[in-house]
Parts: structure tokens; C-alpha cells; sequence
């Protein structure tokens, strides 16, 4: 796991991971686009990101330094978050 996923599963929640992840890409442009699920199995808890920059360049860069993948016209990003308790 690269370092930028290993502080995003730090977030105790989505709201937090939402905004560290926007903190995050702003270092690559603005997000035009953001929505996170959360996934929760009886050992693992997850959250499945989609999210836009305001460029193709951009989204490339961004998918290089954190490891997204092409979902349709959004990139996915997936982290494991802590389970809570």
C-alpha cells in the first residue's frame, strides 16, 4: 500500500476521509467530482471513492501517485479503513 493510501485509512469515517481525500488531490488540481461508499464485511471496512479532476493530465497524475483506476469517466479508489471499536 503506497503512503497517501496508508493516511487515508487513517479516517475513522467518511466525512474525514472525504475531506483528506480532497486535501490530498488538490495537489494535482480541483475535484469536480467526489462520491465515497462505504463497504463494511464482518472483518474489513472499506470505502469506494469516485472522483474527477478538472483534467485528463491531471487525473493522470493523480492515478500514478495513488494507484486509482479508470471507473466509466471517473477514476476509483479504494481504502481500507479501520474497523470501529
Amino acid at each position: 500500500m503506497n503512503q497517501a493510501l496508508q493516511e487515508l485509512s487513517r479516517c475513522d469515517d467518511i466525512r474525514s476521509l472525504e475531506s483528506a481525500l480532497r486535501t490530498y488531490c488538490s495537489g494535482f488540481g480541483s475535484v469536480s467530482h467526489l462520491d465515497v461508499m462505504s463497504m463494511v464485511g464482518a472483518d474489513k471496512r472499506q470505502a469506494v471513492c469516485l472522483l474527477r479532476l478538472n483534467s485528463p493530465e491531471q487525473e493522470r497524475d493523480l492515478m500514478a501517485r495513488l494507484g486509482a483506476i479508470r471507473f466509466g469517466e471517473d477514476l476509483c479508489v479504494v481504502v481500507d479503513m479501520r474497523l470501529p471499536g
